[in-house]
């Protein structure tokens, strides 16, 4: 009998058995070839990262300004331009990647020699600028003081407020490039403010002086009198003693500030102006000045807070840069005449 088509199973050389066999593997290529594009991708975002960690970057230390405004794009174009990095674009997505790219601030950078994408995108999210230094002598008027700050080229803005005479620490500041003139001005009245509010409690008994102003304007005048540090208790000292008993103070250099403001006076004081009646004239008035003459740094204060305890009420210059001190006037005057001969020899 002879097989039933319907009931027998298909021939070897059926074609629909072939058509589920090239499925099956297209299939297994395209998995295949997924999986090596992901290990492709995979290998390729491991050694990028690996890139962005050990690379060393510039052979030379550099230098780089990052102007404020900078996105990651600008940023990382600015880095590869000037040698720091290798590759803006896997930089970009290392910053990204990390999450820091919105932290990154904006300012001169020193980019060691040798350092890493990782190491220069720590360096701008942790904003460690290139450190500069602006030194505020000791002494200074308030104008002269503003001038300085106004001719550093790496500070910006304009200077909108002028402090008060005696309201500026003198110290050495460190400042970075596109720091605000007005807001290093700030930091000096603040400094100055710490300063007298450490040290005024500290002070000695008795003292003729009542307020920290009293002790700032007191301060300015050691500060002019005297260039040698171990000098600034004794010549405190002297003012000290003056005020208890009602002395005036005869400070030539309370003279000069009625005269100039705070500017030099460029010469010795004439006669006329020691017999001119400013406020600042402490050889016709008795007690201190109306305002500080000069911007008194953190010794002098301590220095009028704490004098010597001495009876000296005098001193004039011993040609060597300090003073001879006197209890009496008699000892004062043999003090002049040898000053006066050791001019008259030079």
């Amino acid at each position: 009998m002879a097989d039933d088509p319907a009931t027998s199973g298909p021939a070897p050389d059926d074609p629909i058995p072939k058509k589920k066999s090239k499925s099956r593997t297209l299939i297994k290529w395209a998995v295949a070839l997924f999986l090596l594009i992901g290990i492709v991708v995979a290998a390729l975002a491991g050694y990028g990262y690996w890139l962005f960690q050990h690379e060393p970057g510039n052979q030379d230390e550099i230098v780089i300004v990052v102007p404020k405004g900078s996105g990651v794009l600008k940023t990382a174009a600015l880095l590869e331009e000037a040698g720091a990095i290798s590759d803006r674009r896997l930089f970009a997505v290392g910053v990204r990647l990390h999450g820091t790219d919105r932290y990154l601030k904006a300012g001169e950078y020193r980019i060691p020699a040798g350092a890493t994408m990782q190491q220069v995108m720590q360096l701008l999210h942790d904003g460690r600028t290139v450190a500069r230094l602006l030194t505020i002598p000791e002494g200074l008027s308030v104008k002269q003081i503003l001038a300085l700050v106004d001719a550093e080229e790496a500070l910006t803005g304009e200077i909108t407020k002028t402090p008060p005479e005696g309201a500026l620490l003198p110290e050495t500041y460190h400042i970075s490039l596109g720091d605000s003139r007005d807001e290093l001005v700030q930091r000096m009245q603040q400094h100055m403010t710490d300063a007298i509010e450490t040290h005024w409690p500290n002070r000695a008994e008795g003292l003729p002086i009542n307020t920290p102003d009293e002790a700032i304007i007191l301060a300015s005048i050691v500060e002019k009198e005297t260039a040698v540090a171990s000098e600034r208790p004794r010549v405190a000292a002297v003012f000290v003693n003056r005020l208890r008993l009602g002395m005036m103070l005869q400070s030539d250099p309370t003279i000069i500030y009625g005269l100039t403001g705070g500017e030099p006076l460029g010469r010795r004081i004439r006669q006329s102006e020691l017999d001119r009646k400013t406020p600042y004239n402490t050889y016709h008035f008795a007690g201190l000045p109306p305002t500080p003459i000069a911007n008194p740094g953190i010794e002098s204060i301590k220095a009028v807070l704490n004098p010597l305890e001495t009876k000296e009420l005098y001193f004039v210059a011993d040609g060597t840069g300090g003073h001879a001190f006197a209890k009496t006037y008699r000892e004062h005057q043999a003090n002049v005449r040898k000053w006066r001969r050791l001019n008259k020899n030079r």
